[in-house]
């Protein structure tokens, strides 16, 4: 049986590891070729203010309400996003989180917002649910270095899976590591493809979340390729 580390468990286990290299601060090199701070720094209250345009920073309208959208085989999980190709890629990255990173439980990711309140330009996305953050509270803004080496590979192979029409607030200013957007325009013919892509895996077993080897080296080297063209 896996097993499951809340967020504390995981925090304390990141400052053992860490003392035990012999490491407080400095970067910790994922077998892909993917950096990350070694110890996650404390996060800088940022100023806030008021987002007042009808469409959100990706180019999406912004949205009243937004749908539910359940994460199949999580337990509960469930976030507001755009229907339709939207929500079936943001869930995506929901299910392959909770299966290859860490066991996600309800009300551990959000999404579509009517505040209109935002630290980063980014953070307008959620008004036009068209972005979710996975435990907003455990990798917050301005604070890096919150996933072990492993886990950062297994983000960059998501975001490969996605084509590029996805991007982690790990590579936005300021940074945002539990933040996923959708980066392309309404009516992206990569988003369709995409979206129907995924689709397709869901009917086949043996495809698709819980079905990947991340650390396989072609996956790898497109998923280096990718944050190379992202960051």
């Amino acid at each position: 049986m896996r097993d499951v580390m809340t967020p504390a468990m995981r925090l304390d286990r990141r400052r053992f590891l860490l003392a035990g290299l012999g490491v407080a601060g400095g970067a910790v090199l994922a077998s892909g070729g993917m950096p990350t701070t070694a110890a996650a720094a404390a996060p800088v209250t940022a100023a806030t203010t008021q987002w007042r345009k009808e469409t959100s920073a990706n180019g999406w309208p912004v949205l009243d309400s937004a749908p539910a959208h359940r994460v199949e085989g999580t337990g509960g999980v469930h976030f507001g996003a755009a229907d339709g190709d939207v929500a079936t890629v943001l869930t995506h990255v929901v299910r392959r989180f909770h299966y290859e990173i860490d066991t996600l439980g309800a009300g551990e990711v959000t999404g579509h917002t009517t505040s209109r309140t935002v630290a980063a330009a980014y953070e307008s996305n959620y008004l036009s649910g068209t972005a979710i953050a996975i435990r907003p509270l455990f990798y917050p803004a301005r604070a890096q270095g919150g996933f072990f080496p492993h886990e950062l590979v297994v983000v960059r192979d998501i975001l490969a899976d996605l084509e590029g029409v996805v991007k982690w607030g790990g590579d936005l200013k300021p940074a945002k590591e539990s933040h996923f957007q959708i980066d392309v325009k309404p009516g992206d013919a990569a988003l369709r493809r995409v979206a129907a892509k995924l689709r397709g895996w869901e009917l086949k077993p043996g495809e698709g979340a819980g079905t990947i080897e991340a650390t396989a080296p072609a996956r790898m080297k497109a998923a280096n390729a990718l944050a190379a063209r992202q960051r």
